[in-house]
């Protein structure tokens, strides 16, 4: 079969491919958009917009069950359909999809092809159908796929994924959730607001992203308060008996517990496309983990130390798995595959990451994790207990801690778990990518009473803490915020 030879070929059809395709088009119409598997993208599938379909009806359930609170009372118990909020959730699943699916096919259909890729070598890709594609500059945007233990397999086919969940015609009556990253503390907690029976057991203590102690600690109080959820969870064995799973798991006391559940939801990460695409056939340098070493601000990958025809982006990568980020380095690869071999520098933007959890998780900027291995830096907070509009709202969980620099009293970062954090996230990002100080921000209009006070409160602390210096703050830290 004659190969097919084009400039550029793009491997993998979601976000950071399309986002690709787009840019590289720009440059010219020799190009090839190959999918392995079907239009859609992750997120519009299997992610962001089911997942947040799903939350949507849990925060009605939950405002009801809670409006006893403001002294409202709704006559009778509250009753959930599981069919309906399941019918719902995949009638504008398919939308989505549908809206993805459309903008593909209106592309030029032989500029698309469907079939699994693999590299030949540095230039040349073979599909599955035997086709060989030969290409001047490459584009990597395979995305990644869910990964789990292999003990989880004990459950048979009582183990699913979050793929699986958004094509259910029905809730569970119980479901053990294993992961306390996002997708399991979003999923868990949406479900059990929902009525299904849920236990979330996470690994090491971990809650989301955070690595601010303080605002994981608050994190963890806060679900824990509202459903069984077990940060550093030990569990002793996974069983299938009949059509139930059976998860055996110790307590703080020593003690060991036992409990049945309809499913296992396996929400325990994903992991980097990159086996069975032949990446052995290349020239790439690639890190102890086999991807690709790549400049982050090109995108494009390293042979042999030098600067290379490949180019990668979006989940892939092991970079930052989110959406914005994919369609940011999608554009960025194009762009340069299509311009190669002058190279631009493309726009990377602050780091912005949301969990619609109740309270929500953010982080902005720098984490305390990073900042604490790089630079002095000064924490201030507040906390959402006794927040104005918090309160006014029964919504007064969490936590929000911001950092500065000594010195140059620039604003370095966040993280934060409480009320509509998803809106002070973005405030507090747009802040950071413009270099403010964190006099500047204090600067800034605040209305009352609106819930954005506590990033007021929490800036005039950090304000106090830079202004007094490391070693004063070390002195008055008995004090309390603002010595």
């Amino acid at each position: 079969m004659t190969p097919r030879k084009v400039e550029i070929a793009i491997v993998g059809a979601g976000t950071a491919g399309m986002g690709a395709y787009r840019a590289a088009r720009k440059h010219t119409e020799s190009l090839l958009l190959i999918e392995g598997d079907r239009y859609g993208t992750t997120c519009a599938r299997v992610g962001c917009m089911p997942s947040k379909l799903l939350i949507a009806a849990a925060e009605a359930a939950h405002g009801i069950d809670q409006a006893k609170g403001f002294g409202v009372h709704v006559d009778g118990p509250l009753r959930i359909d599981g069919r309906e909020v399941m019918e719902r959730v995949r009638r504008e699943r398919d939308r989505f999809v549908g809206f993805v699916i459309e903008a593909v096919e209106e592309w030029p259909g032989e500029q698309r092809v469907m079939g699994l890729a693999q590299f030949l070598n540095d230039h040349s890709l073979e599909l599955d159908n035997g086709e060989r594609i030969d290409a001047k500059r490459i584009v990597i945007a395979t995305g990644s796929r869910t990964a789990f233990p292999d003990f989880f397999k004990a459950a048979g086919d009582r183990l699913v994924v979050n793929d699986d969940l958004f094509d259910w015609e029905d809730l569970p009556g119980s479901i053990a959730v294993f992961g306390g990253g996002i997708i399991g503390l979003e999923i868990g907690q949406a479900l059990h607001r929902l009525g299904v029976r849920v236990r979330l057991f996470g690994k090491g203590g971990g809650v989301g992203p955070l690595t601010d102690p303080a605002v994981r600690k608050a994190a963890a109080d806060a679900f824990i308060s509202d459903f069984p959820f077990h940060a550093d969870a030990d569990v002793k064995a996974i069983e299938r008996d009949r059509d139930e799973v059976v998860v055996r798991f110790g307590g703080a006391d020593s003690t060991e517990t036992t409990e049945r559940f309809d499913y296992l939801l396996a929400a325990t990460g994903r992991r980097p496309n990159i086996d069975g695409i032949g990446l052995d056939n290349t020239s790439l340098d690639r890190d102890a983990k086999g991807l690709p070493r790549f400049d982050r601000y090109t995108m494009q990958c390293y042979a042999g130390g030098d600067r290379s025809h490949i180019f990668i982006a979006g989940d892939v990568d092991g970079d930052i798995p989110l959406l914005h980020e994919a369609a940011d380095q999608g554009r960025i690869a194009g762009d340069n595959a299509g311009r190669y071999p002058e190279i631009r520098v493309g726009l990377r933007r602050s780091p912005l990451s949301v969990m619609f959890t109740d309270p929500q998780i953010a982080m902005v900027g720098r984490s305390h994790n990073s900042l604490e291995k790089a630079c002095d830096f000064a924490i201030g907070e507040v906390d959402f207990e006794g927040q104005g509009r918090s309160r006014v709202m029964l919504k007064n969980q969490g936590l929000l801690r911001v950092y500065g620099e000594y010195g140059t009293n620039l604003f370095m970062g966040a993280e934060m778990v409480g009320p509509r954090m998803e809106h002070i996230a973005h405030l507090l990002a747009w802040a950071h990518q413009q270099r403010m100080s964190v006099p500047q921000m204090l600067d800034m209009p605040f209305y009352h009473p609106v819930i954005e006070e506590g990033v007021r409160t929490a800036l005039r602390d950090l304000n106090t803490r830079l202004r007094h210096g490391p070693e004063m703050v070390k002195h008055c830290m008995d004090c309390g915020p603002g010595a």
